[in-house]
């Protein structure tokens, strides 16, 4: 059974409960002060502990998609997604590899519904495979509209993070339509996948010198992929890139690198430096225009500044951000050509709730600033 199998989560907590009515059966006969009795109420004290984190861990991994799998959960994940080329797989460089309708909609028909596709993405430049999900608008399935472009947004997950937690957790594809339904923002295409292009090493969307290119196939590969198999606008401006916590720092810094490819990026509970951890490893070698490049404040600070639109979000009480941020907002002011906007909560935790509250005034800040095929 999966870690995320409701089936997994069952058997946990009926285990705990098992075990706390055990314990209080059992309890009287143990009273004794013997090695035997001292040693039983240990044994069911832990037990029932270790049974009530498990069940609340399970839990808290279902709600928010920290971990997608067993391997994922004690860092054994070491499957495609490193640095190889599997060109001969597919016919293009987006490969289909599921559809489904988008959650919360009735009827079947894309047209009316939208439609999620489950796919792999191969960067041509970088060699790199990675799933995605990509969300298209009821208004792409339309006899009306078979020749319309459509502006296109990234949406990336935090580390470690699960692209189908942008989906079913995060419900983008769900809150694009209802407010592309109710006139606030434009239909839009959404291409929803982890920035963990090479699992299980946290890249930060860094060329890491000798290893992932992880910027170029987000800068390069992934808007040529995706102009090459969907309709999406080929016009200055057409693009777009959001994220949470490492996503929405790789978005600002992705748009901040990439003015001309992304038009507006915006960071929910971003960082502004790339963090050198174990997850990450050593992601410079020594280079330090690389390392100064990927810190947006130096950046702001001694690079021309770039040309494009950039929302940041925190909250006054939860967040650790909410310092650095201010600081940030007023570095991109003093640019006087980076535009900057925010979204700042009174308070709100570093997690699905907190999000999820901002993500639809996020949709719609983001398609105010993408070109209209």
């Amino acid at each position: 059974m999966g870690l995320t199998s409701d089936k997994v989560l069952v058997l946990a907590v009926g285990s705990a409960v098992l075990l706390f009515a055990g314990t209080v059966w059992i309890w009287p006969r143990l009273a004794r002060a013997t090695w035997p009795a001292v040693s039983g109420r240990v044994t069911l004290l832990l037990a029932t502990q270790v049974a009530l984190f498990a069940s609340v861990g399970l839990a808290a991994n279902q709600s928010f998609g920290f971990y997608a799998s067993w391997a994922d959960l004690f860092g054994q994940e070491t499957g495609q997604g490193v640095v190889v080329d599997h060109a001969a797989r597919f016919d293009g460089p987006v490969q289909v590899v599921g559809t489904a309708r988008v959650l919360g909609t009735s009827g079947s028909l894309p047209q009316r519904t939208g439609e999620v596709q489950q796919v792999n993405v191969m960067g041509r430049t970088t060699h790199i495979v990675t799933p995605a999900y990509v969300y298209l608008p009821p208004e792409y399935f339309q006899p009306g509209h078979a020749t319309r472009r459509f502006p296109a947004a990234v949406v990336l997950t935090g580390y470690p993070g699960t692209a189908r937690s942008l989906v079913d957790k995060l419900h983008y594809p769900r809150t694009a339509r209802e407010l592309a339904q109710e006139g606030r923002m434009q239909p839009m295409i959404l291409v929803m996948l982890r920035p963990t292009v090479a699992p299980p090493r946290d890249t930060e969307c860094v060329d890491v010198p000798g290893g992932p290119r992880a910027e170029t196939f987000f800068a390069r590969d992934l808007p040529e992929a995706l102009r090459a198999h969907y309709r999406v606008s080929g016009k200055p401006g057409g693009l777009g890139i959001a994220g949470d916590s490492t996503g929405g720092y790789c978005a600002l810094k992705l748009a901040m690198h990439h003015p001309d490819v992304y038009a507006a990026g915006a960071g929910l509970s971003p960082y502004y430096k790339a963090p050198i951890d174990p997850t990450t490893g050593d992601l410079f070698h020594g280079d330090k225009v690389l390392r100064n490049r990927a810190d947006l404040r130096w950046f702001l600070d001694h690079e021309p500044a770039p040309d494009t639109s950039l929302l940041v979000s925190s909250s006054k009480v939860g967040e650790t951000n909410y310092k650095a941020t201010l600081e940030f907002i007023k570095r991109v002011e003093a640019t006087k050509v980076t535009r900057i906007s925010s979204i700042i909560l009174d308070s709100g935790g570093h997690n699905f709730n907190t999000w999820r509250r901002e993500i639809p005034a996020m949709l719609q800040w983001l398609s105010g600033r993408l070109a209209v095929s």
